[in-house]
This record gives structure tokens, sequence and C-alpha cells, in this order.
């Protein structure tokens, strides 16, 4: 948030607290089997305490730090940020209230060959997660579907499962309402669109190299019957044309609420929901982003106060130690956003935590802010899909009714593994810089 000359590892102290209190209870409750062990601890509460050691540490006037505080819970992009949270959670609830998640898997179960089913369900879940911007609701919407497919036809259950697991990541990278997406696009300060853009020019040969993959590898012993598959593409509308306003660059803000009015129409007309009913989903849209939105409000103020106490700058000054040029600091950016991912087992927390960081390796070492974007993006959503612990992982494994373990699951992870090495590609043969300026010179002829 505020640039500040100090130098100083405390200032980075409250937030390692956070993250230990954070990690530590989860493993704690994993040791002791908890279901969803990590996620047990709201993370707003774990930030919170994370704020309390600020204001105890850090050396100023208490009216100074509650004014940096709240400075830092105001910024403008943490405000939009939360704002874009709302919306995005009103039209994911009343879109799939008014059947549209349920329509667009009989859409896509429809149309491809049962003879494809892990390919298939990759691409199915692909759309899905894009199109509602959920890794977490992609999969519980498929997965039972792809267990019944993958016990019908003989095709590996694993390999059914990393299909739908790929799929799900694959639109949660890329979608323009996941919170992933928001959160890397306003903390870089970049539009949507051109962070999706530069971020489909890596993940698409990943998905299109793993689609053929499980072509290969994925033939079913024996074709299984697909019974009433109902679907009306009335449902399926609004997703394509939140999808297509976005990146035809209008502001997300009239996106979102177009989406919203759209979906609630269709609802209304097909008698899905009444007037007050919409209004309910409308709201439980709106408190299924609460969480999300107290998270990034708090450590929006936490990020403040640790720039002030120069723990931000202390931070950069190590990293750039190790950071000898431009590749090195996309990299750097990367691996920062990973390993917070891999500590605190949530992707968006990962990339609220790290982009203010980024932000400010990207003017030291002049990275397109558009390219950093969509960096944290994908590492974070790359190592999201492979943790054992995370809240994707141990939801796709409890649909498969039987014990499964996460390691027997990761080599098959093709997509993640491939888009880890297509984003190394990119950063060392510097190919975003390429598309950078193929998008910019597109933009002054337009």
């Amino acid at each position: 948030m505020e640039n500040n000359q100090k130098n100083s590892f405390l200032g980075l102290v409250p937030f390692l607290i956070f993250i230990a209190l954070y990690v530590g209870t989860g493993a704690a409750l994993q040791l002791r089997r908890t279901e969803m062990a990590f996620y047990q601890l709201p993370s707003p509460v774990a930030v919170a305490v994370g704020i309390i050691f600020a204001f105890v540490l850090f050396r100023a006037p208490v009216k100074e730090k509650f004014e940096t505080f709240l400075a830092g819970c105001g910024h403008q992009d943490i405000m939009t940020m939360c704002i874009i949270y709302l919306l995005a959670g009103a039209f994911a609830g009343v879109s799939k209230a008014a059947g549209g998640v349920d329509a667009t898997v009989n859409l896509g179960l429809t149309y491809i060959p049962a003879r494809f089913i892990a390919a298939g369900l990759f691409m199915i879940s692909c759309f899905i997660s894009t199109a509602t911007g959920t890794s977490v609701g992609s999969i519980v919407a498929i997965a039972p579907i792809a267990v019944g497919l993958a016990e019908k036809s003989g095709v590996s259950l694993l390999l059914v499962l990393a299909s739908v697991m790929g799929g799900a990541m694959f639109g949660d990278n890329l979608s323009v309402i996941s919170d992933t997406t928001i959160a890397a696009t306003r903390t870089q300060g970049v539009e949507m669109r051109d962070k999706f853009r530069i971020n489909l020019y890596i993940a698409l040969p990943a998905a299109l190299l793993t689609i053929v993959l499980l072509l290969i590898f994925g033939r079913p012993d024996h074709l299984p019957t697909l019974e009433n598959l109902s679907w009306q593409f009335s449902k399926v509308l609004p997703y394509l044309v939140v999808l297509a306003l976005a990146l035809a660059g209008i502001n997300v803000f009239i996106v979102l609420t177009a989406g919203v009015i759209l979906s609630g129409a269709i609802g209304l007309y097909n008698g899905n929901f009444t007037f007050l009913t919409l209004s309910k989903e409308i709201y439980q849209g709106f408190l299924g982003m609460v969480e999300i939105f107290l998270l990034s409000l708090l450590t929006g103020g936490l990020a403040a106060l640790s720039a002030k106490a120069g723990g931000i700058r202390w931070l950069l000054t190590q990293i750039q130690k190790v950071i000898v040029g431009k590749k090195s600091a996309k990299a750097g950016i990367g691996l920062l956003v990973a390993v917070t991912d891999i500590a605190v087992a949530n992707n968006t927390v990962a990339i609220i935590i790290n982009g203010p960081i980024a932000r400010q390796i990207c003017e030291k070492y002049q990275v397109d802010p558009r390219e950093s974007a969509a960096v944290l993006d994908i590492f974070s959503c790359i190592f999201q899909g492979m943790i054992p612990y995370g809240a994707q992982m141990l939801i796709l494994l409890g649909f498969a009714g039987e014990k499964i373990s996460p390691l027997s699951l990761i080599p098959l992870l093709w997509y993640q593994i491939l888009l880890l090495v297509f984003t190394a590609v990119f950063i060392y043969f510097s190919l975003s810089d390429r598309i950078i300026a193929r998008l910019d010179r597109g933009r002054l002829e337009s």
C-alpha cells in the first residue's frame, strides 16, 4: 500500500504469525484426522490475530496505527475487489439456482461422445469452472457423474478424477469471475481481459495437450448409456454472455450485474424461483463470499501496517539478492505465491498476501504487471490443485467412495504439470513479452 523507506524484519512478524496460526491449526487437526482440517479455522480470524500482534509490536501512536490500518482496509483496490466478490457470488448463486450448472453439465455430456469420457469430462470441467469461476463448485457438480461414468465404462477412476481436477483448475485460473482472477488483477492494477489473453496463451497449449493424452490413455473398456440428459440453452446463456462481455472489455461491475439480472430473469421465466426467493439467492451469493471479503479487507489493513513498519521492503531486499533480472523476477513471483499456497492451502489467500510484493518486484525489474497477474494466478492454481490437503483434492476424493491416496492421483494431474512446464518455457524464452507487444499493437491499431 504505502511505500515506506523503513526496512525491518519485524514488519513481517504479524504476517508470519497469521500464516503459522493458520497452517499450524490445519496441520494439528490433520494429524487428528479431522475432516477438511485446513478449513476449520476461518482465515479472517487467523489474520485478525496477526493484526492484533501488529498493533502490539509496531512502534507508533495507537491513533496512527489505526489510521494506517483503516487506510489499508479502505484502499481502492481492496474495496473494488470486495465488491466484485459480492457480485460474483450473486451471479454464481443465482445461475446455479436457475439450473445453469446442471444444464451445462448435461449439454456437455449430450454432445461429447461416450468413447471420449476422460477427455470429455476434462472439457466439461473446463467450461463449468470458467463459467462459474469456482473450481470447488465444478468439482461438486461433475465429480459424482464422473465417478459413475468411470464405474460403468471401465476407465481408470484415478484418471477420471484427475481429468475433473485439471478442468476445474483450468477455469479457476482463467475465469473472469474467479476470486483468484479478481485478486490477481486488482492487486496488480490490470484489466481482466488483458490478464485473460496472456494467461490463455499459456494455459491453452497445456489444455490441448492434456486432451490429446486423455484421448489416448482414457479409452473406456465399454461405452456407458447416458439417459435423461435434459438441458435448456437459455440456462447456459448467462455464462456465455458474462464471458463475452468481460472479454469485450466491458466494466466488470456492469458485466456481473448484467449476469445476475439475466440469470434472474431466466429463472423467473422458467419458474425456478419467485422474486422474493430470487432476492434470497442473491443474498446467499453475497454470504458465500463473506469469508474472502473479510479476508481481503483485513489483509489489506495488515499489509498497510506491515509496509509502514518496513516488512515488505525487508522481504523485497531479501528477494532481490537472488533475482538477477527480469526472468528470475517472474520466476520469483511464481515461487513466492506457490510456497505461500502450499503453506496456507488457499490460492486466493496466497495471491492477496503476495500481490503487493509482486507489484513492487514488477516496478523494480520492469516486469509488465499483466504478466505478473497471470503468473500469480497460474502458480497459485497449479499448486492448489495438487496439494493433498487442499479443499479441491479433499472434496474430489470424497466423492470416490473409497480410500484413494492423493499421492496416487498427483502423477496423473497432467494439466497442472503441463501448465507448470509451459509457464516455465514462456518465462525462460520471454514469450509473454511478445504476446504483450502484440496486444499493445492491436490496441493502438484499433
